[in-house]
C-alpha cells in the first residue's frame, strides 16, 4: 500500500478540487503539476506532456469532427425542423393516452441521430412539449422523465461527440463505433416508449390524450409527420451513409452534416445573422470547454501513470474480480458511480486510459483486441449517457430545470428520471449480455 501512497494522493486531492467549484480543466491540470513536484518527477517530463498535447490534441485532424458536429446539432436546432416533427407527431397520437409522451420520445430519437448535442435537444424538447403536457394534466415526474431521457440520447447515437472523443482516446475506428452505437441507442429509444405505453395503459391518467379539436385525420397527420422527416434523415443519410460507403471519414462526414445543417436552416428561413452567430458562439464555447478538459486531463493522467497510478488501479481492479465479466462489471460500476458526480468528458479522459490497457487484455471470446474494445467502447457511451439523468449533477436534469415553470420542482424531475436510470441499466445489461447488439452491425458493414 505505501508504494501507491502518491497515486491515492493525487485521486484524494482531485475530488476536493472537484468539489470545491474551481473549473475541472484547472483542477487536472493543476493537481498533475503539483505531484510533479511532490513525486520527484523530472521536470523535463512535462516536455513529454507538453509534446503528447500537441501531437494529440491540438493538431489531431479527428478533433476537427468535434466543432463541426457541434455546429451542425445547434444550426439544426435553430432550423425548426424538431418543432414541426413534434407537431406533426403530437396530431398523429394525440387520441391515445401518452401520446405527446411518445412523440417526444420519437422525436429524441430522429433528433440524435442528427445533432448530438443534449443541452439543445433537452431544452429544446421541453420548451415545446412540457407547456403542453401540463396543460393536457400530465404526471409532471413522467413528463419531466420523458424529456430529459429523450433528449440525452444525442450523447450516444450517432453522430455522437462522446463516440469520436472516446474513439480517439482508445484509438479504435470512429466509423466501427458510430455503427456499433446504433442498435443500443434505438434500443433505449425504444425501451423508454414501451415504459410509456405500459405505464400509461395501467394509469391513463398519468398522461391523458389531447381534446379532439387538437387531433387530425390519421392520413393527414401521417403525410404530415413524413413531410418533416425528409429533411432529418436526408441529413442523417448524408452523415452517416458517407461514413458506411466509405467515401468520408467522421471528420470529412461532420463537414458534409455542417454544411447539410446550414442549408436546410437556409430553406426553412432561419438562416439569420443572429441565428449564425449564436451557432458559432456556442460551437467555440464548448469546443474550448472540451479542448480544456483533454489538456487537463492528459497532464493529470501522464504524472498519475508516472507515480504508479495505473499499476495501482490493475491491481485492484484484479485483486477484487477474477474474471473477464466480473472485471467489466467492476469498471461499469464505477463509471456509473462517478457519473453522479463528473461530466462524460471528465471520466472519458481520465478513467479511460487507465481501464483500456486491462479490458484489451482479457478474453471474451471475440478473439481480438480491436474488436473487444470498440464492444467496451459503446459499453461505456450507454454508461456514460446515465450521468446525464443521475442527481446531484446530472445535466439533463438542471437543463429542464432552467426553462421549466415553476410548478415542476427539482423532486419531481428526480422522482421522474428514476425509471429511465433503471431502463439505461437494462440496456446496458443487455448490451453486455449480447455483444451482438454492438457488435453485428459493424461487423457487417466490414464485411
Amino acid at each position: 500500500m505505501a508504494e501507491y501512497f502518491l497515486p491515492l494522493s493525487m485521486i484524494v486531492v482531485l475530488i476536493a478540487g472537484i468539489f470545491s467549484g474551481y473549473p475541472v480543466a484547472f483542477v487536472l491540470a493543476g493537481v498533475g503539476i503539483l505531484f510533479t513536484f511532490i513525486g520527484d518527477v523530472p521536470l523535463v517530463f512535462l516536455n513529454t506532456v507538453s509534446s503528447k498535447i500537441f501531437s494529440g490534441t491540438l493538431t489531431n485532424w479527428l478533433m476537427l469532427a468535434v466543432p463541426l458536429f457541434v455546429f451542425m446539432g445547434l444550426m439544426l436546432e435553430k432550423s425548426n425542423i424538431a418543432k414541426n416533427l413534434l407537431l406533426s407527431l403530437e396530431k398523429m397520437f394525440a387520441q391515445r393516452p401518452g401520446g405527446l409522451a411518445l412523440s417526444v420520445t420519437i422525436v429524441g430519437v430522429v433528433m440524435a441521430a442528427s445533432t448530438g448535442i443534449v443541452g439543445a435537444s433537452v431544452v429544446m424538447l421541453g420548451l415545446m412539449a412540457l407547456p403542453v403536457m401540463i396543460k393536457q394534466n400530465y404526471s409532471l415526474p413522467l413528463a419531466a422523465g420523458t424529456i430529459c431521457s429523450a433528449g440525452t440520447l444525442g450523447i450516444l447515437i450517432p453522430p455522437s461527440i462522446m463516440l469520436v472523443l472516446v474513439g480517439d482516446i482508445l484509438s479504435i475506428s470512429i466509423g466501427d463505433l458510430f455503427m456499433g452505437a446504433i442498435i443500443p441507442g434505438v434500443m433505449l429509444g425504444g425501451l423508454y416508449a414501451a415504459y410509456i405505453l405500459v405505464t400509461t395503459w395501467l394509469d391513463p391518467s398519468k398522461a391523458p390524450p389531447a381534446p379532439k379539436s387538437e387531433s387530425a385525420t390519421t392520413g393527414d397527420a401521417l403525410m404530415l409527420m413524413l413531410k418533416h422527416l425528409v429533411a432529418p434523415v436526408l441529413l442523417i443519410l448524408g452523415v452517416l451513409g458517407s461514413i458506411v460507403a466509405g467515401v468520408a471519414t467522421p471528420t470529412e462526414a461532420a463537414a458534409i452534416g455542417a454544411l447539410g445543417a446550414t442549408i436546410l436552416a437556409a430553406v426553412m428561413g432561419q438562416l439569420t445573422r443572429k441565428n449564425l452567430i449564436d451557432c458559432v458562439r456556442e460551437t467555440t464555447l464548448t469546443t474550448a470547454m472540451i479542448l480544456s478538459v483533454a489538456i487537463g486531463a492528459t497532464v493529470f493522467s501522464a504524472i498519475f501513470k508516472r507515480v504508479g497510478g495505473d499499476y495501482m488501479i490493475e491491481d485492484a481492479v484484479l485483486s477484487i474480480a477474477s474474471g473477464p465479466y466480473q472485471t467489466l462489471f467492476l469498471i461499469m460500476a464505477l463509471i456509473f458511480v462517478l457519473g453522479f458526480f463528473l461530466e462524460w468528458i471528465e471520466i472519458s479522459y481520465v478513467i479511460l486510459p487507465l481501464f483500456a490497457p486491462i479490458i484489451a487484455g482479457l478474453d471474451f471470446g471475440f478473439g481480438n483486441s480491436g474488436i473487444t474494445l470498440t464492444w467496451f467502447a459503446v459499453l461505456v457511451a450507454v454508461n456514460l449517457q446515465t450521468s446525464f439523468l443521475t442527481p446531484p449533477f446530472g445535466y439533463a436534469l438542471f437543463y429542464l430545470r432552467g426553462i421549466a415553470p415553476p410548478e415542476l420542482g427539482i423532486s419531481q424531475i428526480y422522482r421522474g428520471i428514476i425509471p429511465f436510470v433503471l431502463i439505461q441499466i437494462v440496456g446496458l445489461g443487455l448490451c453486455i449480455a449480447f455483444p451482438a447488439l454492438v457488435l453485428w452491425l459493424p461487423t457487417i458493414v466490414s464485411n
